[in-house]
């Protein structure tokens, strides 16, 4: 009598996360697609069919020409004030209050803005570090979503493969230490994993779940391209996301849903 053998245990779910060296220094209008993609082929892991692609906001602003001299901006007598009893910059005091749709608090140094895009952050997204000179300001792209959009299509129209596109920034968080990178751009995916509705392991219905896959993409990316490693892209690799035309705008939480208002 032949005996049927036992299949094997299916595998672990497994999740890639490959930081893209060998990107140069990019000017403005550099065409990212083009440069991630020649990237990731010289370093040995092109891109494929179903990748994530996470990129930094920097290097998309640098490119859509959002590099700014501090002399651009005209200090206000708001700002002047501000600047001089926080001992700030005037000229990147006015940056942030023209990237601003409104102050949400002043701690120290620190404005918390809501942005045009109505991210709310501190300093309005607003950087002078890793800009490619001195006295320059990045500011972030006027639509990070259709950023990434342009990225994935142009991907798509070179490789004919569909893979979604994360662009990252670095944010705090209430109530926690430390900043993460989270999701300010969001193409090609829907930035959620819903489970409302769903039953637990023990049979109870899930009314609240409702994981931002986007901003642990974001998360999982930093870890690999670091803030001082010259690696402003990284390829996230079997993570099943749920395809669709998402954005990064429906993660913000709405006004009347906010504890931080």
């Amino acid at each position: 009598m032949t005996s049927t053998p036992t299949p094997p245990p299916p595998s672990a779910p497994e999740v890639r996360v490959i930081g893209v060296r060998g990107i140069p220094m990019v000017q403005p209008n550099d065409d990212i697609a083009d440069l991630v993609i020649t990237a990731a082929s010289a370093q040995g892991t092109p891109l494929q069919e179903g990748d994530v692609v996470a990129i930094t906001q920097r290097i998309v602003s640098k490119a859509e020409g959002r590099i700014y001299p501090m002399d651009h901006f005209v200090p206000s007598p708001f700002a002047l004030h501000y600047a001089q009893r926080t001992e700030k910059d005037p000229r990147v005091v006015e940056a942030v209050l023209r990237e601003s749709k409104r102050i949400i608090r002043q701690a120290g140094g620190v404005l918390i803005t809501e942005t045009h895009h109505g991210l709310k952050c501190a300093n309005a997204g607003v950087d002078a570090s890793n800009t490619g000179g001195q006295d320059l300001v990045c500011l972030l792209p006027v639509d990070p979503d259709a950023s990434c959009r342009r990225i994935r299509d142009a991907i798509r129209a070179r490789l004919d493969i569909d893979v979604a596109v994360v662009m990252t920034d670095t944010f705090g968080r209430p109530w926690r230490l430390g900043q993460t990178n989270v999701a300010i751009g969001v193409a090609g995916m829907k930035p959620f994993h819903d489970y409302i509705g769903q039953r637990d392991l023990d049979g109870h219905e899930l009314r609240v779940t409702l994981l931002c896959v986007a901003d642990e993409i974001a998360g999982a990316a930093e870890m690999v391209m670091g803030k001082l490693d010259a690696i402003p892209a990284a390829i996230v690799r079997g993570f099943a996301y749920t395809r669709g035309e998402g954005s990064a705008t429906e993660i913000v939480r709405e006004m009347a849903l906010d504890l931080f208002p």
